[in-house]
């Protein structure tokens, strides 16, 4: 497989992930961390093809994600 394939497979692999943890988050905690993976993903995707504005974009996609699941994982009971 050439390191092209590679990068394509990457980016289909971060929007299938993205997509399907967003559908799903309202079940578990678990898809809103996973969703913010597949931003990073995403985001290293876009760093690679030289993508600076899907690269930010992602990014702060996936920042905001992570403190999203802070702040349900602090209101969750124990």
């Amino acid at each position: 497989m050439s390191p092209e394939s590679w990068i394509e497979t990457l980016g289909v692999v971060a929007i299938i992930i993205m997509v399907g943890s967003y559908a799903l988050e309202d079940a578990s905690s678990h898809f809103i961390i996973l969703f913010s993976a597949g931003c990073a993903l995403a985001a290293t995707y876009a760093w690679l093809i030289g993508s600076w504005p899907f690269l930010i974009a992602e990014g702060l996609w996936s920042l905001i994600a992570l403190r999203r699941w802070i702040r349900v994982r602090q209101r969750a009971p124990t």
